[in-house]
């Protein structure tokens, strides 16, 4: 069981992107077409990047009891395709939120929200 904990925390840590992004509307909830390229194509942008530095000789897989032990390719664990999702998914989200911050569309939503207090005040 152990042996999964790594890949557990990020399957939670996606869950609450995806989650966020549902909120807020960020990133696949404003666009799944776009997102559904761009998100991909970001992944593999950064395997080739790990798949360089592990050619070249400078990345290596860092093996512990908290990770699977099952590999993509030599020393890429199936791990970093999962955090690599992660990462790009957090980018996009936090991208799309720095957006509209700067234009005012969060406080616009709070502005317009319902009152929660119960009337007392």
């Amino acid at each position: 069981m152990i042996g999964v904990s790594y890949l557990a925390a990020l399957a939670i840590a996606l869950t609450g992107m995806a989650l966020l992004d549902r909120r807020f509307g960020l990133f696949f909830w404003r666009d799944a077409r776009r997102a559904g390229l761009v998100l991909p194509i970001g992944v593999a942008f950064f395997l080739a990047w790990d798949a360089a530095g592990i050619g070249l000789g400078i990345f290596f897989r860092g093996q512990t009891e908290l990770m699977t032990g099952a590999l993509i390719a030599p020393e890429l664990p199936v791990e970093e395709l999962v955090f690599l999702t992660l990462l790009c998914y957090l980018t996009m989200n936090a991208y799309a939120a720095a957006g509209d911050l700067l234009d005012g569309r969060f406080s616009r939503r709070a502005s317009v929200a319902p009152d929660r207090s119960g009337g007392h005040g």
